[in-house]
């Protein structure tokens, strides 16, 4: 059976992934419902938020870490911060609580209603970030200008939002995150505005190299389920891409074409 090569990884920084889907862990209803749903998922990259979730900086509360699957690659992010130097001091606190971790999302937003980010504030945290020697994965708007100015500071993948935060809206944008992709050298992910399957299938279609949600999945009337369905939906996107989709037309194709057929040899006859 045909399926997507053994060695068509996903290669962010020095980390080599099977699977292009990522998962957040925030909006469940319960951690034991964040834990069934990435295992549903399949995902090797789940992202948590420090400053909504107990990673063990809060002693008396339950830590997340004690309900992810075993292998799993944290992806600390800066989500609700809204300054450049809030988002800077999370990463730093990432890395205390995580012994030395480097690998970290981050988003400085612009303001709550949009939850667009603030592209001048989000240069200037990339710039100290990768300073200091984090591995940065960025959320960014689809602007290719601004995403090649983050892969240009060093981010090790630039995460254009497919639609605002949420939004479930799916890609609004597809020639930017084309055009993202046709001008990038880092792995160019579609972060935020899924909201179902055949969004996620989309993205990766287009080419993007993975896709990171969480409302999508959180927020279904059934999570573990849907976060199946994205797994889903991430391969099958993938699978088409590096298929090669047929051109599209103006006018019919004939699946069954009638040239070099018995009638129309007769007929020239």
């Amino acid at each position: 059976m045909s399926k997507v090569p053994e060695d068509d990884v996903l290669r962010i920084g020095q980390h080599s992934f099977q699977s292009r889907l990522l998962v957040g862990t925030g909006k469940y209803a319960d951690f034991e419902q964040t834990r069934a749903a990435i295992i549903a998922s399949e995902a090797e990259i789940v992202t948590v938020a420090l400053r909504r979730t107990n990673l063990g900086q809060e002693k008396n509360q339950a830590n997340l870490l004690d309900y992810l699957p075993e292998g799993i690659t944290l992806l600390p992010n800066t989500a609700g911060c809204y300054t450049c130097d809030d988002a800077v001091r999370v990463c730093r606190l990432a890395r205390d609580l995580l012994s030395g971790h480097s690998l970290v999302k981050l988003e400085v937003l612009g303001d709550p209603t949009t939850l667009y980010p603030d592209v001048v504030a989000t240069l200037k945290a990339a710039e100290i970030l990768v300073a200091e020697d984090f591995e940065v994965m960025v959320y960014t708007n689809d602007d290719p200008i601004v995403a090649k100015q983050l892969e240009q500071i060093g981010c090790v993948s630039v995460m254009p939002l497919a639609a605002p935060i949420g939004s479930g809206l799916g890609v609004c944008n597809p020639h930017n995150i084309v055009t993202i992709l046709e001008n990038a050298k880092v792995p160019i992910l579609v972060d935020a505005g899924v909201g179902t399957a055949s969004d996620a299938a989309i993205a990766m279609e287009l080419g993007c190299e993975g896709v990171l949600m969480n409302t999508a999945i959180a927020e279904a009337d059934d999570p573990i389920l849907m976060a199946s369905a994205m797994k889903y939906g991430i391969l099958a996107g993938r699978q088409a891409y590096l298929a090669g989709r047929m051109p599209k037309r103006k006018n019919a194709s004939a699946s069954s074409p009638i040239e070099n057929t018995i009638a129309a040899r007769r007929d020239r006859n």
